[in-house]
């Protein structure tokens, strides 16, 4: 009965939908004219040098994850949520990428953040090396390694962080330090005997050893830096929270004690400790929380959001005169779609959205390139024909024409959400679909649901942010926000005889011309 009413009322108040303004043609004829003036402004392309950097990294944020959090952020504000603005979407510049790996057509989180972080296409599973390394191969990584773009900026004397809400030595950020032949081995407790023997590191000691003048380092996973069975600071009584290292080693104090002699190195595991430093009087910054981070409905006291993070992060970076590299990752994204828990995933999407919309308003346009995007997509959907202002969580407006029960818009091609109840798909009308865990049908039973394999979007805003257009292969990504800052291999064009004369100065210089003939 409840879905038969949901169903009815949706029918009757269809007509009602339309704002009143939007009945009116000329509405979205001075829209369309606003978009081609700011479209047109875009002809005076932003050439100036990228001091900082930026890159925000949604896991699993595909294209309708994008549109679904969209929709959602205009229903958080009271809106019906179509008409609604993320962040990301006011960047004037959006291309697509090609997330392929390899040797995958549907990728994984280790091969993509190799090509973005890197600008080289890898294997699956592996990470800052060659398609030369094959996963879980010890033996084939020596002479493989690549670098990123984060040891690009701080060869150039640039301060260099990461934030995640996902372990620090997840697939994403340890792109960015570290070079393996398998993303999982976090700490050398998760590294088989063979690739101990041949030298190769775990994760979480190339964090600390790598490049350890990274200032900024805020996420998960801290069990990996103490040695086995060392019991966790919040959780002391929890046998899966405790120390996962054979070599015995602490690799916070190790890190510590790395800095250079006079300088501050400052480690915090809680969000009341993070808010409460002096960032004047801090050089170097470790916050590490538990993995995986609570979701975004049970956050306490001890749980620092992203945004809170980020401005952390940033105000350290700024610091340093000759800019900054920022990677910043909305990790819980994936996690969420990976369970088939919709609503997690998209609260963790508009988390990130927040994010990117606080920095927008820590840096300026005018010396900071931005750039938001994702690794991979997920089989997420959403659909059946919904009314305008539907609520993004509700049902279809129609039942099935097959066994007629009603189904919510939002579904997955896989994973754990495939239910059958008397031989039957599961009625949705029986059960809490609005639940923060409530897991969407799916087609396919899986017990985790899966990556997608399309083309993702990416957003540029600021300095020379116009060379993320069209289509392109993922690994281009980097390649263009260095060549924007002026760091890394490709900076010929960086040079005074032949830098590119910003628009803005042209008729400056036509004048000054003209005075001089």
């Amino acid at each position: 009965m409840k879905a038969l009413f949901i169903l009815l009322f949706a029918q009757l108040c269809s007509a009602s939908l339309v704002p009143e303004r939007e009945k009116d043609p000329e509405y979205w004829r001075r829209q369309a004219q606003e978009t081609l003036r700011n479209a047109l402004r875009l002809q005076r392309l932003n050439q100036n040098v990228a001091k900082n950097l930026i890159l925000f990294l949604g896991d699993g944020m595909g294209v309708s994850t994008v549109t679904a959090a969209r929709i959602l952020k205009g229903q958080l504000q009271h809106g019906q949520g179509e008409e609604s603005l993320l962040e990301m979407d006011k960047f004037p510049f959006v291309a697509l990428a090609k997330t392929y790996n390899t040797n995958a057509q549907v990728p994984d989180s280790a091969g993509t953040a190799t090509a973005y972080l890197c600008g080289v296409k890898a294997n699956e599973g592996t990470l800052g090396v060659s398609a030369s390394v094959t996963r879980d191969r010890c033996n084939t990584t020596k002479g493989q390694e690549v670098t990123s773009i984060l040891h690009w900026a701080k060869e150039a004397g640039k301060a260099v962080g990461i934030v995640t809400t996902t372990r620090v030595t997840h697939a994403t950020p340890s792109a960015a330090y570290a070079h393996s032949a398998n993303r999982d081995w976090y700490s050398d407790g998760e590294m088989p005997p063979d690739a101990l023997e041949g030298g190769c590191k775990d994760i979480a000691r190339q964090l600390v050893e790598n490049i350890p003048e990274i200032e900024v380092i805020l996420g998960g996973g801290r069990k990996y830096m103490y040695p086995k069975n060392v019991s966790d600071v919040e959780y002391p009584h929890e046998e899966k929270h405790r120390g996962t290292r054979l070599d015995g080693r602490n690799l916070v104090q190790a890190w510590q004690e790395s800095k250079p002699h006079g300088k501050v190195a400052e480690y915090v595991w809680h969000r009341r400790g993070l808010l409460a430093l002096n960032l004047s009087r801090v050089d170097f910054l470790l916050g590490e929380s538990l993995h995986p981070r609570v979701p975004w409905h049970q956050l306490g006291a001890l749980d620092p959001s992203l945004s809170e993070m980020v401005s952390v992060a940033i105000r350290m970076l700024q610091k340093n005169p000759r800019g900054f590299f920022l990677l910043v990752e909305g990790g819980r994204i994936d996690h969420g779609h990976h369970e088939g828990k919709a609503k997690q995933a998209l609260h963790e999407a508009v988390e990130l959205d927040r994010a990117i919309g606080l920095a927008t308003r820590l840096t300026s346009t005018q010396d900071t390139l931005s750039v938001v995007t994702a690794d991979h997509s997920h089989v997420f959907t959403f659909g059946g024909y919904t009314p305008r202002g539907n609520p993004i969580f509700g049902l279809a407006p129609m039942q099935s024409d097959v066994d007629r029960k009603p189904f919510t818009s939002i579904l997955y091609g896989n994973g754990p959400g495939y239910k059958i109840v008397a031989g039957e798909r599961e009625n949705v009308s029986a059960v809490d679909f609005a639940h923060a865990d409530y897991q969407a049908q799916s087609a396919v039973p899986l017990r985790q649901e899966t990556h997608g394999g399309e083309d993702v979007a990416v957003f540029a805003r600021g300095p020379m942010a116009h060379l993320l257009h069209g289509v392109h292969e993922q690994n281009y990504i980097p390649h263009a926000m260095a060549y924007a800052a002026c760091i890394g291999s490709n900076r010929g064009h960086c040079n005074a005889a032949t830098r590119p004369v910003t628009p803005l100065l042209l008729p400056f210089f036509s004048l000054l011309l003209l005075l001089l003939c």
